[in-house]
């Protein structure tokens, strides 16, 4: 006979369920954001029930299986295919794809993000101004180690109508990836021939 849920893990289960649709619904990559609209929206609870990043994952993986199954790989099939257009434009900052375009959740609401590298984001902001495409400047918080963040320079544009975000790296940070928020490892980065692999497997 299969082990009940205790009521705990019950509330931690439906949260990250709530999580993940929130994150389904709007493309978000912020698990922090999503956690919290499932928390108002759910009621009071102890922290000791809130899902881990893992485990909010694992549900939108879930979520899709049984409500986008129909629609949501050929999404991100698209979203693949410009993400490669994109990395080809900018093949000369060694572009890296990262987030859910890669991992593969990746949804109709979701925005490309790439990883580039350059001395300074001016160059990348000469490049795109001599390309005539508009763009707005961000900045984007990392996890670098432990408990230390940095911010990072970033470009958002539309490609095809799909939001894009650059963020620059310096050169030297090219094989030192930031850290995962799902897992705390470092972040998985896929080059032009690793996308081109994955859209033809």
């Amino acid at each position: 006979m299969p082990q009940r849920k205790n009521k705990g893990w019950q509330v931690r289960e439906r949260l990250a369920q709530l999580a993940a649709e929130y994150m389904a619904e709007t493309g978000s990559q912020d698990f922090q954001l999503a956690k919290n609209k499932a928390v108002s929206q759910f009621g009071a609870i102890e922290s000791t029930n809130l899902p881990s990043n893992k485990e909010i994952q694992q549900a939108l993986v879930t979520h899709q299986h049984i409500f986008r199954a129909d629609s949501q790989p050929e999404q991100l099939k698209k979203l693949r295919e410009v993400a490669l257009d994109a990395m080809r434009f900018f093949e000369k900052f060694s572009p890296r794809l990262v987030g859910s375009v890669l991992n593969g959740t990746a949804d109709i609401n979701s925005a490309i993000y790439l990883h580039l590298f350059a001395e300074t984001s001016e160059e990348l902001a000469v490049f795109l101004l001599d390309k005539h495409i508009p763009y707005d400047e961000e900045q984007k918080r990392f996890h670098i180690k432990a408990d230390e963040y940095e911010y990072y320079p970033a470009f958002a544009f539309l490609a095809e109508e799909v939001p894009v975000h650059i963020i620059i790296f310096p050169s030297s940070g090219l094989h030192h990836a930031p850290l995962s928020s799902v897992d705390g490892k470092p972040m998985q980065r896929a080059d032009i021939k690793t996308l081109e692999q994955l859209l033809r497997g």
